[in-house]
């Protein structure tokens, strides 16, 4: 009996310490993006003076109002939501048709094609070799350009193969066959239904990647109005930044570098809000689909 009470004892001592130590660093994460939000709510004088802590010190929506003002910001956010939509259908349509065959035990040549797609990861051509290929193809600083390069993940392949290896098993297609059904319609009617998990982890994994898209933007594109959001952003943040020659005095020097400050937090917010917003939608199909893909066996 008193044994039993001492192992509850502990067990409530490790609780305690596992909420205080999981709460700090909750807070060591959250406390930053509180205050990127509350400093691209306040005064260029509250940014710069430093008497932002927590909540916005006097309220405003200055650093807003100055991003916006740029015209290329809606063409940035509306070629990143193109670039993020239907790259992410072309990502999940060419993930599923490569990660279910590789995991049915009748594919033959599966591992060696598995071996293929991982020596990819360990070993890849580089920049330049990339760089010549897409403009070889001459999809360079055209739409496409965005999209095909980063067409497939290999990483994802193997966490959709996990998943379609765990949750389908083999009688269920045993079943169809018998019953006449072919591999596309097993595919269709079949797969992808019961694959709602890994297919939310899936399109999160690639959306969260298009829409943070910057070097291959930088890489590929030189047409302004092919830029995504991210390349419109750093413009503004380099317009912005200050020019020694350029200032008068020290007021304008105060007033230049406030702005330069609240713009670089209204920025951050930009750019992570709509992700940021999508992601509760997805949460619990997420969290089980990456439970189960990353189970090994």
């Amino acid at each position: 009996m008193n044994t039993t009470v001492k192992e509850a004892g502990v067990d409530r001592l490790f609780n305690v310490v596992n909420y205080t130590i999981l709460s700090l660093f909750f807070l060591a994460v959250l406390y930053p993006l509180v205050y990127i939000v509350s400093a691209s709510f306040s005064s260029t004088d509250a940014v710069i003076s430093g008497r932002v802590w927590l909540w916005p010190v006097e309220p405003g929506i200055k650093g807003y109002k100055a991003v916006f003002e740029y015209k290329a910001i809606w063409t940035g956010f509306g070629n990143s939501l193109f670039y993020t939509a239907i790259g992410t259908m072309i990502n999940v349509a060419l993930t599923i048709a490569a990660a279910y065959p590789l995991s049915r035990k009748d594919f033959i040549g599966r591992n060696a094609i598995m071996f293929i797609f991982v020596f990819t990861i360990m070993f890849s051509g580089g920049i330049i070799p990339n760089y010549l290929l897409v403009k070889d193809l001459g999809i360079l600083d055209t739409r496409w350009a965005m999209l095909l390069p980063a067409a497939l993940s290999v990483f994802n392949v193997i966490i959709a193969r996990t998943y379609f290896q765990t949750t389908l098993p083999s009688e269920m297609l045993e079943a169809a066959q018998v019953d006449g059904c072919t591999d596309w319609k097993f595919l269709w009617k079949i797969v992808i239904p019961l694959s709602g998990p890994i297919i939310a982890v899936l399109a999160l994994f690639y959306a969260v990647s298009h829409w943070n898209t910057y070097f291959s933007a930088l890489l590929y594109l030189k047409e302004r109005s092919l830029y995504p959001i991210q390349i419109v952003l750093r413009t503004i943040l380099i317009q912005n930044q200050i020019d020694p020659s350029m200032v008068t005095s020290e007021e304008d020097l105060i007033a230049r570098q406030g702005l330069a400050d609240l713009l670089k937090y209204s920025l951050i917010v930009v750019a992570t809000a709509p992700m940021l917003i999508v992601y509760p939608f997805v949460q619990r199909h997420f969290v089980k689909g990456v439970m189960i893909g990353s189970i090994k066996g």
